[in-house]
Protein backbone atom coordinates (compact mmCIF):
# COMPACT_ATOMS: atom_id res chain seq x y z
CA UNK A 1 0.00 0.00 0.00
CA UNK A 2 1.53 3.32 -1.10
CA UNK A 3 0.94 6.35 1.10
CA UNK A 4 -0.63 9.17 -0.88
CA UNK A 5 1.72 12.11 -1.16
CA UNK A 6 2.10 15.65 -2.34
CA UNK A 7 4.52 15.59 -5.27
CA UNK A 8 6.43 18.58 -6.61
CA UNK A 9 7.52 18.04 -10.20
CA UNK A 10 10.31 20.33 -11.37
CA UNK A 11 9.89 20.79 -15.10
CA UNK A 12 7.26 21.43 -17.74
CA UNK A 13 8.20 19.11 -20.61
CA UNK A 14 6.74 15.78 -21.68
CA UNK A 15 8.33 13.80 -18.84
CA UNK A 16 7.15 16.25 -16.20
CA UNK A 17 3.62 16.28 -17.60
CA UNK A 18 3.42 12.50 -17.92
CA UNK A 19 4.57 11.89 -14.36
CA UNK A 20 2.42 14.67 -12.89
CA UNK A 21 -0.71 13.23 -14.49
CA UNK A 22 0.39 9.75 -13.45
CA UNK A 23 0.67 10.77 -9.82
CA UNK A 24 -2.74 12.41 -10.03
CA UNK A 25 -4.22 9.30 -11.64
CA UNK A 26 -2.96 7.17 -8.76
CA UNK A 27 -4.43 9.41 -6.07
CA UNK A 28 -1.52 11.70 -5.23
CA UNK A 29 -1.45 15.49 -5.42
CA UNK A 30 0.88 17.07 -7.96
CA UNK A 31 2.29 20.50 -8.65
CA UNK A 32 4.47 21.41 -11.62
CA UNK A 33 7.29 23.88 -11.10
CA UNK A 34 8.30 26.01 -14.05
CA UNK A 35 9.84 29.36 -14.91
CA UNK A 36 7.16 29.98 -17.55
CA UNK A 37 3.74 29.22 -16.13
CA UNK A 38 1.94 30.88 -19.03
CA UNK A 39 3.16 28.29 -21.54
CA UNK A 40 1.30 25.59 -19.58
CA UNK A 41 -2.05 27.41 -19.66
CA UNK A 42 -3.60 25.28 -22.42
CA UNK A 43 -2.28 22.06 -20.90
CA UNK A 44 -3.47 22.82 -17.38
CA UNK A 45 -6.92 23.68 -18.75
CA UNK A 46 -7.19 20.01 -19.75
CA UNK A 47 -5.58 18.77 -16.52
CA UNK A 48 -7.36 20.78 -13.83
CA UNK A 49 -6.08 18.61 -10.97
CA UNK A 50 -2.44 19.54 -11.53
CA UNK A 51 -1.29 22.75 -9.91
CA UNK A 52 1.37 24.99 -11.42
CA UNK A 53 3.82 27.31 -9.71
CA UNK A 54 7.42 28.37 -9.64
CA UNK A 55 10.22 25.89 -8.93
CA UNK A 56 10.44 26.95 -5.29
CA UNK A 57 6.68 26.69 -4.82
CA UNK A 58 6.55 23.18 -6.28
CA UNK A 59 9.51 22.08 -4.16
CA UNK A 60 7.97 23.50 -1.00
CA UNK A 61 4.66 21.82 -1.86
CA UNK A 62 6.12 18.36 -2.40
CA UNK A 63 6.84 15.72 0.20
CA UNK A 64 8.44 13.99 -2.78
CA UNK A 65 10.26 15.88 -5.54
CA UNK A 66 10.63 14.79 -9.16
CA UNK A 67 13.44 16.37 -11.17
CA UNK A 68 12.26 16.29 -14.80
CA UNK A 69 14.28 18.84 -16.75
CA UNK A 70 17.06 18.65 -19.33
CA UNK A 71 20.30 17.44 -17.84
CA UNK A 72 22.00 20.71 -18.72
CA UNK A 73 19.41 22.57 -16.63
CA UNK A 74 19.24 20.17 -13.68
CA UNK A 75 21.50 21.94 -11.22
CA UNK A 76 19.99 25.34 -11.96
CA UNK A 77 16.45 24.00 -11.51
CA UNK A 78 17.38 22.61 -8.10
CA UNK A 79 19.00 25.91 -7.14
CA UNK A 80 15.83 27.76 -8.11
CA UNK A 81 13.82 25.25 -6.07
CA UNK A 82 15.89 26.17 -3.02
CA UNK A 83 18.05 23.92 -0.88
CA UNK A 84 15.76 24.55 2.08
CA UNK A 85 12.85 23.01 0.15
CA UNK A 86 14.86 19.95 -0.93
CA UNK A 87 16.55 18.99 2.32
CA UNK A 88 15.53 15.59 3.63
CA UNK A 89 13.12 14.86 0.80
CA UNK A 90 13.31 11.96 -1.67
CA UNK A 91 14.05 13.30 -5.14
CA UNK A 92 13.37 11.13 -8.17
CA UNK A 93 16.07 12.11 -10.65
CA UNK A 94 14.86 11.41 -14.18
CA UNK A 95 17.61 13.42 -15.86
CA UNK A 96 20.32 12.33 -18.27
CA UNK A 97 23.55 14.22 -19.07
CA UNK A 98 22.72 14.67 -22.77
CA UNK A 99 25.10 17.09 -24.45
CA UNK A 100 24.01 19.92 -26.72
CA UNK A 101 25.16 18.01 -29.80
CA UNK A 102 23.33 15.81 -32.31
CA UNK A 103 23.49 12.01 -31.99
CA UNK A 104 26.03 10.13 -34.07
CA UNK A 105 24.38 7.27 -36.01
CA UNK A 106 21.65 7.28 -33.38
CA UNK A 107 24.04 7.41 -30.42
CA UNK A 108 23.55 10.33 -28.04
CA UNK A 109 26.51 12.28 -26.69
CA UNK A 110 26.88 12.85 -22.93
CA UNK A 111 28.68 15.66 -21.13
CA UNK A 112 29.82 13.19 -18.43
CA UNK A 113 32.04 10.14 -18.66
CA UNK A 114 31.97 6.67 -17.08
CA UNK A 115 33.95 7.91 -14.08
CA UNK A 116 31.10 10.10 -12.86
CA UNK A 117 27.36 10.59 -13.33
CA UNK A 118 25.09 13.59 -13.38
CA UNK A 119 23.25 12.31 -10.32
CA UNK A 120 26.49 12.16 -8.36
CA UNK A 121 27.15 15.79 -9.27
CA UNK A 122 23.68 16.76 -8.08
CA UNK A 123 24.03 14.78 -4.85
CA UNK A 124 27.32 16.54 -4.15
CA UNK A 125 25.81 19.96 -4.86
CA UNK A 126 22.71 19.26 -2.73
CA UNK A 127 23.96 16.89 0.00
CA UNK A 128 20.86 17.16 2.20
CA UNK A 129 18.58 15.91 -0.59
CA UNK A 130 17.97 12.18 -1.06
CA UNK A 131 18.33 11.45 -4.77
CA UNK A 132 17.07 8.27 -6.44
CA UNK A 133 17.71 7.74 -10.15
CA UNK A 134 14.60 6.46 -11.98
CA UNK A 135 12.54 6.98 -15.15
CA UNK A 136 15.63 7.97 -17.16
CA UNK A 137 15.65 4.98 -19.52
CA UNK A 138 12.13 4.89 -20.96
CA UNK A 139 9.96 7.25 -22.99
CA UNK A 140 7.39 9.45 -21.30
CA UNK A 141 4.50 7.62 -22.99
CA UNK A 142 5.36 4.40 -21.17
CA UNK A 143 6.26 5.77 -17.74
CA UNK A 144 2.88 5.22 -16.12
CA UNK A 145 0.97 1.92 -16.35
CA UNK A 146 3.01 0.35 -19.17
CA UNK A 147 1.53 -2.79 -20.71
CA UNK A 148 3.71 -5.41 -22.38
CA UNK A 149 2.92 -8.99 -23.32
CA UNK A 150 6.13 -10.08 -21.60
CA UNK A 151 5.00 -8.68 -18.25
CA UNK A 152 6.11 -5.76 -16.13
CA UNK A 153 9.17 -3.93 -17.45
CA UNK A 154 12.16 -3.24 -15.21
CA UNK A 155 13.11 0.15 -13.83
CA UNK A 156 16.72 0.40 -12.70
CA UNK A 157 17.24 2.65 -9.70
CA UNK A 158 20.10 3.71 -7.46
CA UNK A 159 20.79 6.13 -4.65
CA UNK A 160 22.53 6.47 -1.31
CA UNK A 161 19.44 6.67 0.90
CA UNK A 162 17.70 3.37 1.52
CA UNK A 163 14.51 4.92 2.91
CA UNK A 164 14.14 7.12 -0.17
CA UNK A 165 14.54 4.06 -2.39
CA UNK A 166 11.78 2.29 -0.47
CA UNK A 167 9.46 5.21 -1.28
CA UNK A 168 10.42 5.14 -4.96
CA UNK A 169 10.07 1.36 -5.15
CA UNK A 170 6.51 1.63 -3.82
CA UNK A 171 5.63 4.25 -6.42
CA UNK A 172 7.15 2.21 -9.23
CA UNK A 173 5.09 -0.78 -8.16
CA UNK A 174 1.99 1.41 -8.16
CA UNK A 175 2.88 2.68 -11.64
CA UNK A 176 3.24 -0.87 -13.00
CA UNK A 177 7.01 -1.45 -12.85
CA UNK A 178 9.29 -3.97 -11.23
CA UNK A 179 12.33 -2.41 -9.59
CA UNK A 180 15.98 -3.44 -9.84
CA UNK A 181 18.01 -1.63 -7.19
CA UNK A 182 21.59 -1.26 -8.40
CA UNK A 183 22.97 0.21 -5.18
CA UNK A 184 24.54 3.56 -4.38
CA UNK A 185 24.78 6.73 -6.42
CA UNK A 186 27.85 5.46 -8.26
CA UNK A 187 25.57 3.05 -10.12
CA UNK A 188 24.11 6.03 -11.97
CA UNK A 189 27.30 5.86 -14.07
CA UNK A 190 25.79 2.70 -15.57
CA UNK A 191 22.09 3.57 -15.39
CA UNK A 192 22.29 6.96 -17.10
CA UNK A 193 23.88 5.50 -20.27
CA UNK A 194 20.87 3.17 -20.60
CA UNK A 195 19.23 6.27 -22.07
CA UNK A 196 21.71 6.11 -24.95
CA UNK A 197 20.86 2.47 -25.61
CA UNK A 198 17.11 3.08 -25.28
CA UNK A 199 17.19 5.94 -27.80
CA UNK A 200 19.07 4.14 -30.58
CA UNK A 201 16.01 2.28 -31.99
CA UNK A 202 14.12 5.57 -31.86
CA UNK A 203 16.64 7.56 -33.82
CA UNK A 204 17.34 4.77 -36.31
CA UNK A 205 13.88 3.21 -36.77
CA UNK A 206 11.42 5.59 -35.05
CA UNK A 207 10.71 2.98 -32.35
CA UNK A 208 9.95 4.68 -29.04
CA UNK A 209 7.67 2.36 -27.05
CA UNK A 210 10.08 -0.32 -25.82
CA UNK A 211 11.36 -0.84 -22.27
CA UNK A 212 14.04 -2.88 -20.56
CA UNK A 213 13.40 -6.18 -18.79
CA UNK A 214 15.84 -7.87 -16.40
CA UNK A 215 15.48 -11.64 -16.42
CA UNK A 216 16.58 -13.76 -13.46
Amino acid sequence: MVNLMKVGVLGSGDVAKALATGFLKHGHEAMLGTREQAKLADWTANHPGVRVGRFAEAAAFGELIVLAVKGTAAENALALAGKEHLAGKPIIDTTNPIAEAPPENGVLRFFTDLEGSLMERLQEAFPAARFVKAFNSVGHAMMVDPHYAEGRPTMFICGNDEAAKVVVRGLLDQFGWETADMGGAEAARAIEPLCILWCIPGFLRNEWTHAFKLLH
